[in-house]
C-alpha cells in the first residue's frame, strides 16, 4: 500500500492535499494513505486520533456550503514528542511522496540559501531528534539512504517561489553540513497551491455541524476554488491526482510568479491596509473603495512583470479572485493573513517592485502599509506575529521617525536599491493613519 508523509499538518493541507488524494482514491488502483507530522500540535492529533484520521471538510460555493468526509490519514505524529518517529515514518518503505506545508518561516532560508547560525538549524546539526522540518527531512531521507528504501518525491507546498530548488537546497544543504548522504535520485519538484482556507472558528464549528447534524473535532472550512499544479518530476509512484483537477507541467514558474504576485501580493495590501482601515476580514476590506482600488492598481503593476503568455488569462483571473475575496461567508482573518510579513513581502510584493525597477506607486505604498501597521503595533505595545519579530521590533524603535531604511534588508531591499527604499519613507510619510 502506497503512503505519503505530510510535514506540517494543518487547515490548508487538509483542505488541499488531503482532499485531492481523497478523491484521487475512488478511481480504479492503489488506495493512498497518509501520515500526518503536525510540528507542535497534539490537540490537532489527539482530534483527529478520536475520530480515526476522518474530519468534515465544509466546502463553500456559489450553491451554498456542503461538507465532505475526508479519510486518508490512518496515523498522525507530533514532531516535537516523537521525532524519531518521524524519521522512522520517512524512511518507511511503503513511503513514496512526501509533501510539506511549513510556511516560509518553516525553511529557515537567508540570503544565501539555508541558515546554518539559526539556532534551530544549529541545534538540530548537533542532534539526533531534529524539531525542524529541514531537519527532519534531511535525517529522515539519509535514515531512507542508508536503509536502501529508495528515492521518494518531495513537494513542497508552500508559497515560495521556485519552492521545491529552495527547498532541495536547504535539505542537501542541511545534510552536507551533517555529514549525511540522500539518495541522489530523490527529487524535489516545484509546485503551485492555491486554496484559501480560513482559521477554525467556533462559528465555523457550528455551520459545518449545521450541515452534517453532528459535531466534528477537527473541522474544516475553505472554498468551492482549488489549483494544484505539481512539475513532472517524480521519483516514482503518485496518487491520480491529474484525474482530479491537479496539473502535471514542465514548467510551474509563470503560475507561480501569477498568484504570488497577484493573488498572494493583494492578500498582503489587504492585510495592512485593511487593519490600518479598521477591518477585520478580506471581504470587509474589499468592500472599503480606496482598498479595493488599490488592489486594481497592484495587479495593474504585477501584470507588467508577469509572461507575456498569461496575459490572455488574466482578465478572467482578476475577476476570479476579486469574486473570491467578497465571499463574506469565508470570514477570511487579515490578521491571519498578515502573519510572517517579512518573508511574505519578500516573495510577494518586492518581484514586482523589483521586475518594474521601482516604477511601481502602489506597490511601494504596499510595503508602506506594512511598515505603518508595524509601527502601530510596536507603539501600542502589541505583538508582531513575525519570525524576524525581535528585529523588526528593534529598527522601529531605534528609528521612530523614519524606520524604513533599518526595516528594508528585512525583506530582501538592500544597498542597491536605496531609491526605492526612500520612496518608499515617502509613502509612510504620506500614509493617511500617519496624519
Amino acid at each position: 500500500m502506497p503512503r505519503l508523509l505530510h510535514l506540517g499538518l494543518g487547515n490548508f493541507h487538509r483542505a488541499h492535499q488531503a482532499w485531492y488524494t481523497a478523491r484521487a482514491n475512488a478511481f480504479d488502483g492503489p488506495m493512498w494513505h497518509i501520515t500526518g507530522i503536525a510540528m507542535r500540535n497534539a490537540a490537532l492529533r489527539d482530534a483527529m486520533e478520536a475520530q480515526c484520521g476522518r474530519y468534515a471538510l465544509g466546502i463553500r460555493g456559489p450553491e451554498g456550503l456542503r461538507v465532505d468526509e475526508i479519510a486518508v490519514h490512518d496515523r498522525v505524529l507530533v514532531a516535537s514528542e516523537d521525532a524519531r518517529a518521524v524519521l522512522d515514518a520517512i524512511a518507511g518503505p511503503d513511503m513514496r511522496i512526501i509533501t510539506v506545508t511549513v510556511t516560509e518561516k518553516g525553511y529557515h532560508l537567508g540570503d544565501g540559501g539555508l541558515d546554518l547560525d539559526a539556532p534551530e538549524i544549529a541545534a538540530d546539526l548537533t542532534s539526533d531528534v531534529p524539531q525542524t522540518a529541514i531537519g527532519l527531512l534531511a535525517r529522515g531521507l539519509a535514515r531512507r539512504f542508508k536503509a536502501g528504501a529508495g528515492p521518494v518525491t518531495v513537494i513542497s507546498c508552500d508559497n515560495i517561489s521556485g519552492n521545491g530548488g529552495k527547498l532541495a537546497a536547504a535539505v542537501t544543504e542541511f545534510a552536507r553540513s551533517a555529514g549525511e548522504q540522500i539518495d541522489p535520485a530523490t527529487t524535489f519538484p516545484d509546485t503551485m497551491i492555491d486554496r484559501i482556507t480560513p482559521a477554525t472558528s467556533s462559528e465555523i464549528r457550528a455551520e459545518i455541524a449545521a450541515v452534517t447534524g453532528q459535531p466534528d473535532a477537527a473541522p474544516v472550512m475553505t472554498e468551492a476554488f482549488s489549483e494544484w499544479v505539481i512539475e513532472d518530476r517524480f521519483a516514482g509512484p503518485r496518487p491520480d491526482w491529474h484525474r482530479v483537477g491537479v496539473e502535471i507541467t514542465p514548467d510551474v514558474a509563470p503560475f507561480e510568479k501569477r498568484k504570488l504576485r497577484m493573488l498572494n501580493a493583494a492578500h498582503s495590501w489587504l492585510a495592512y491596509a485593511g487593519q490600518l482601515a479598521g477591518h477585520g476580514y478580506v471581504h470587509e476590506a474589499m468592500a472599503d473603495g480606496e482598498l479595493r482600488a488599490g488592489v486594481e492598481a497592484l495587479w495593474d503593476e504585477a501584470a507588467r512583470t508577469l509572461p507575456d503568455a498569461l496575459a490572455p488569462t488574466l482578465p478572467a483571473y482578476r475577476a476570479a479572485l476579486i469574486q473570491r475575496f467578497e465571499v463574506a461567508e469565508m470570514r477570511h482573518e487579515l490578521a491571519q493573513i498578515g502573519m510572517d510579513g517579512s518573508l511574505k513581502l519578500r516573495e510577494r510584493l518586492v518581484p514586482i517592485l523589483t521586475g518594474l525597477e521601482g516604477d511601481a506607486p502602489q506597490t511601494i505604498r504596499a510595503i508602506a502599509a506594512w511598515v505603518v501597521f508595524l509601527s502601530q503595533t510596536v507603539a501600542e505595545g502589541r505583538d508582531i506575529a513575525d519570525p524576524k519579530a525581535e528585529a523588526l521590533v528593534q529598527a522601529v524603535r531605534d528609528n521612530p521617525g523614519s524606520p524604513v531604511r533599518a526595516l528594508a534588508p528585512h525583506i530582501g531591499l538592500g544597498d542597491a536599491q536605496q531609491g526605492w527604499t526612500r520612496a518608499i519613507a515617502r509613502a509612510v510619510a504620506d500614509y493617511p493613519t500617519n496624519s
